[in-house]
């Protein structure tokens, strides 16, 4: 394969932004999980896995074309996403050793994207 298009590289990228706001709503689908599993079927828990299946849809059309060895570590980005979406809408902390740690993803990232 002679390198990895950058279509490829930002099909991925989309990929992990719908699914960490899979994991947003798989945690607001959680919630009402504390009164019990006969609560289990609510619509923020089935958009979250909607949103997680639907994730793979931009990842397939990425990896088809690009390298696995430089696609697949950009998936980390919705660690990124996620970070960032905790403090948007549940108010969670950010510490300095989690932005440090972010900071650390996306130098990798764009290493191995440079890389290619």
């Amino acid at each position: 394969m002679n390198g990895t298009p950058v279509s490829s590289m930002l099909l991925v990228a989309l990929a992990s932004l719908i699914g960490s706001f899979g994991a947003v709503f798989l945690k607001l689908g959680a919630e009402p999980l504390k009164h019990g599993l006969k609560h289990a079927l609510n619509w923020k828990l089935a958009m979250g896995i909607a949103l997680f299946l639907g994730s793979s849809v931009p990842y397939v059309m990425g990896i088809k074309r690009g390298e696995l060895s430089v696609l697949y570590p950009m998936v980390s980005l919705s660690y990124v996403f996620a970070m960032i979406w905790s403090k948007v809408f549940f108010k969670e902390n950010i510490s300095v050793g989690k932005v440090a740690a972010v900071a650390i993803i996306l130098a990798g990232v764009v290493c191995i994207g440079a890389g290619s």
